[in-house]
């Protein structure tokens, strides 16, 4: 059932509504109290796509030359949040010319004119905090060259969104969607004349959400490490717009910036991306290192795991693991089946990756990509370590159950590397059989052994895999280890079927051997990516075999071919693609 189809779904819109339409009440403030500087950034290819009439949200390319932005009928609520969110300003912004100022003064004119009186799918409490942030941001870039007659309808917007956002920003679902709607209220409150007082408020109820969504190892409940991200970089530019008012962030609004900055030194790879775990991307390039700069919070090593996560890196390899169970109840409406993956990255390079959220297109491939096949892991016989419940209340979202609820995990340092140990139980209930993971990397980052293990350590737990065992005619419980591989390599069966060579585009080579006890193949698979227009093509290498008795070993290696540079010279950049 979609969140309008529910009571509290249509509870919440008829109050938004109401709100909305009193807004227009409100007398408009005048100007700014200080001049806003911009702090979000945008990607100057997808604004020039912008300014040329190729307008991409959610997945959904419009070609639409001189066509104003909200003529257009919006082929989903995905499509439609995009456009009111205003993230697209960023873009435009990013090209910063006349052509694109005079694209985006036109599409806020529009908006203005069309949903600023209070109407519209736009007046939800976070799209409305986005929305305000954007607009502040951005707002010499909009206003250069106005008349007052647009200045005024500007300003009389903007204060209608900062009251609105005053009485509805409860209103907004805990995390980010919260997060978004008080660090809009505290930027209009701070920055419009004579709506300071709207800004305590909203400072303290920020510090609030500090206290309770950020846990102590800087994580989120969703465990979504680009949700994390967004939230980070909302907590910063709300720390800074305080500072620059001579105000100060209060301690628990500081202290959960220092919380969160470590644990994303962990989630970040090599590249400067984010791992791609339950339902997060990698973020735009650029953000997580402005964002950690911006923060001010000095480079340390975080002990133990961090929002549940493990990291192993050497040189300029990357190794990140989801070491702990997945979310549960409501935190899990986007969370995978995922314990136990991995990414690893090389330098500018991703080897092996997930296959990510397929959230952007459509259902069907939403629910594809959370399932434990879609991760670089150990898949037990074609089930996925959780399954999809029912939905999330208000969402739609499927919560995940049935999953692992015991992760030990253990890391250490070796005379020539360092490792990571762990196991889960999610197919414990089913099979009698835990799933451990073993993974060393070389201290010059040139190689890591794997080896994975299926285990039915308890009484309890060998009468279940006897019991499967007989099901299957003694059989076996068959097993895949697979590990997904980013689109931009190029692979090859080789060495007679006993390896993978993986050819990056950098001109590193990599191998994938095994210890010869099961069958190697490479698969078709897909790369999931938030901006795309469709799924990408690539493939997995997918180690096949049966577990036959109460332990099954399988040992496993990743490393460079020794032709390989130490040091690989590594110019070429990726520009926007939106045919793939």
């Amino acid at each position: 059932m979609s969140r309008s189809d529910t009571f509290t779904g249509r509870k919440a819109r008829f109050l938004n509504r109401f709100y909305a339409r009193l807004s227009r009440r409100q007398n408009p403030a005048t100007g700014f109290v200080s001049q806003p500087e911009p702090r979000s950034i945008g990607s100057f290819a997808r604004g020039r796509q912008l300014v040329a009439g190729n307008l991409l949200f959610a997945g959904y390319l419009v070609d639409v030359p001189g066509m104003d932005l909200w003529e257009i009928n919006a082929p989903d609520d995905a499509f439609d949040a995009d456009r009111h969110g205003f993230g697209w300003l960023d873009d435009l912004a990013a090209v910063g010319d006349a052509a694109a100022r005079g694209k985006a003064q036109d599409w806020l004119k529009g908006w203005v004119k069309t949903y600023g009186a209070g109407q519209g799918p736009g007046w939800s409490p976070d799209l409305t905090g986005r929305r305000v942030i954007r607009w502040i941001n951005h707002a010499i870039f909009l206003l250069r060259g106005q008349d007052s007659e647009a200045s005024n309808a500007f300003f009389t917007a903007l204060t209608r969104q900062t009251w609105f956002l005053s009485k509805r920003w409860h209103a907004a679902a805990p995390g980010l969607p919260r997060f978004e709607a008080l660090t809009g209220l505290i930027y209009a409150g701070l920055s419009l004349e004579g709506r300071e007082d709207l800004a305590d408020p909203a400072v303290r109820a920020l510090a609030h959400e500090c206290d309770t969504q950020i846990n102590e190892q800087g994580g989120l409940p969703t465990r979504n490490p680009e949700e994390l991200l967004e939230v980070f970089t909302l907590l910063t530019w709300a720390a800074a717009a305080l500072h620059e008012a001579g105000r100060g962030a209060p301690p628990a609004h500081t202290a959960a910036i220092e919380r969160i900055a470590p644990s994303l030194r962990v989630l970040r790879h090599a590249d400067g991306g984010l791992a791609r775990f339950h339902g997060g991307g990698r973020g735009l390039e650029g953000r997580l290192d402005h964002a950690l700069a911006a923060s001010h919070v000095k480079p340390h090593h975080a002990k133990g795991l961090s929002m549940g996560y493990a990291r192993l890196s050497a040189r300029r390899t990357s190794v990140i693991v989801d070491a702990s169970a997945p979310p549960a109840g409501p935190a899990s409406g986007n969370a995978h089946a995922s314990t136990l993956a991995f990414e690893l990255t090389s330098g500018r390079r991703p080897l092996i990756v997930n296959c990510g959220s397929g959230a952007s297109f459509g259902q069907e491939w939403r629910r594809a990509g959370r399932a434990t096949p879609s991760h670089s892991t150990l898949c037990l016989a074609g089930h996925s370590s959780a399954s999809l419940g029912e939905p999330v209340r208000g969402s739609g979202l499927e919560t995940l159950i049935d999953g692992p609820t015991h992760v030990p995990v253990e890391m250490s340092e070796m005379t020539d590397g360092m490792r990571f140990q762990g196991g889960h139980d999610g197919y414990n209930r089913k099979f009698g059989l835990t799933h451990a993971r073993t993974l060393e990397l070389a201290f010059d980052g040139r190689g890591m052994a794997g080896e994975d293990m299926l285990l039915a350590m308890e009484d309890a737990d060998k009468r279940r895999f006897d019991a499967a065992m007989d099901a299957n005619t003694l059989g076996g419980i068959s097993f895949d280890i697979r590990l997904h591989l980013h689109p931009d390599v190029d692979s090859a069966i080789d060495l007679g079927g006993a390896a993978v060579s993986m050819a990056q585009k950098s001109g590193e080579i990599w191998v994938f051997r095994h210890d010869g006890q099961f069958e190697l193949s490479l698969e078709p698979s897909v790369y999931l990516e938030n901006g795309r227009l469709k799924p990408r093509a690539t493939k997995q290498i997918v180690l096949s075999g049966r577990a036959m008795e109460y332990a099954t070993r399988i040992r496993w290696t990743l490393s460079k071919a020794q032709d390989t540079a130490i040091a690989i010279r590594d110019l070429n950049r990726d520009e926007i693609d939106f045919d793939g």
